[in-house]
């Protein structure tokens, strides 16, 4: 038994069962990859894919039992390495963080540029898609670190934390009828809305009110991150929605926000890591950079307990404003978008 064939059986799978995709992600043979599959199956004497000639068609139910542990396996070895690259290297390596667009541009700058000062040798990599290609970068092993507000918490292969809590603000041309008197759902939803694409920023809280009201809102036009629903809300396509810090006064002169946490509720920005994954210090020390909340003892204790949801309380998204306002070379709140 050898770790080529464990890694065969499991690209096999995560590739629906195709083998020429299996190669091509291994970097060798379909033959190659068939016969380590076989090679298995004969040293634990069971099948574990069902076939079709010489298709494989799916798991049986050996396969499907062994197939966590082949994970395992395959993720404890990967963790052997990290830990021999972590004495090895201490302050060196590279930290891949996926995040959605709006994280990046909002969240993440003033906590890279704190790790990036005391970790001036490790290499960062940024990664951008929605909550569920994040989730999936995590599973796949191409990211340590994920952070979003939706999808992360569904997934009981990671373990999600707290960061921190926003609510959304309308944001309108000055003078818009909107910006004056008390804003209600239906006054809300009598105007042209540009907001978030529906996977990303608590769009589902969205949705759930104008649903809770029996109202169909009229959704112009939806994105992925809040720049670009500011662009359009300024070309007057609409009134926006988009989280809270989003709004930057100093910035978005053309354009005034009011809040709508009392319409869409609380939002929590989550922080999520695959779990059993060898975590090295350096990647503790980002996510406290990024949350303080989630100091290393919390973060080893949610990943052993796996109750996550419970270690640490999140901030608040004021808190949060405040604790970045401070933080060097802050030149505004950040936004704790998606």
């Amino acid at each position: 038994m050898n770790f080529q064939q464990l890694r065969s059986v499991r690209e096999a799978v995560r590739c629906g069962f195709n083998l020429t995709e299996a190669a091509h992600a291994l970097h060798t043979s379909q033959p190659g990859v068939s016969r380590q599959i076989r090679e298995l199956e004969d040293e634990l004497g069971i099948a574990l894919f069902a076939r079709a000639g010489k298709r494989l068609t799916g798991l049986t139910a050996p396969g499907d039992h062994l197939l966590p542990i082949i994970e395992r396996v395959l993720l404890e070895s990967q963790n052997l390495r990290q830990a021999g690259q972590e004495f090895l290297a201490q302050e060196q390596g590279l930290l891949s963080i996926a995040a959605t667009h709006s994280q990046a541009r909002y969240a993440l700058p003033m906590a890279v540029q704190e790790f990036r000062g005391r970790f001036p040798n490790v290499q960062l990599h940024l990664r951008q898609g929605s909550p569920k290609q994040i989730a999936q970068m995590l599973l796949d092993g191409e990211a340590d670190v994920g952070i979003a507000t939706e999808a992360l918490g569904d997934y009981p292969q990671l373990v999600a934390l707290p960061c921190f809590r926003w609510t959304h603000s309308l944001i309108a041309l000055p003078g818009h009828p909107l910006l004056d008197g008390p804003l209600t759902i239906e006054r809300l939803a009598a105007y042209p809305l540009v907001t978030y694409d529906s996977a990303f920023t608590g769009r589902t809280r969205i949705d759930q009110a104008f649903a809770e009201a029996g109202l169909k809102p009229d959704f112009a036009i939806t994105a992925m991150d809040a720049d670009v629903i500011k662009t359009y809300v300024e070309l007057g396509m609409g009134v926006g929605i988009v989280a809270g810090v989003a709004f930057e006064a100093e910035r978005d002169t053309r354009l005034r926000a009011v809040d709508a946490g009392h319409l869409f509720g609380i939002n929590l920005t989550k922080l999520a890591v695959r779990r059993g994954v060898y975590l090295r210090a350096f990647v503790y020390a980002f996510i406290e950079a990024f949350a303080p909340t989630l100091a290393r003892p919390v973060v080893e204790e949610a990943l052993g307990s796996g109750a996550a949801e419970e270690e640490s309380e999140p901030l608040s998204q004021a808190a949060l404003a405040q604790l970045l306002a401070h933080a060097p070379g802050a030149g505004g709140a950040p936004s704790a978008q998606h």
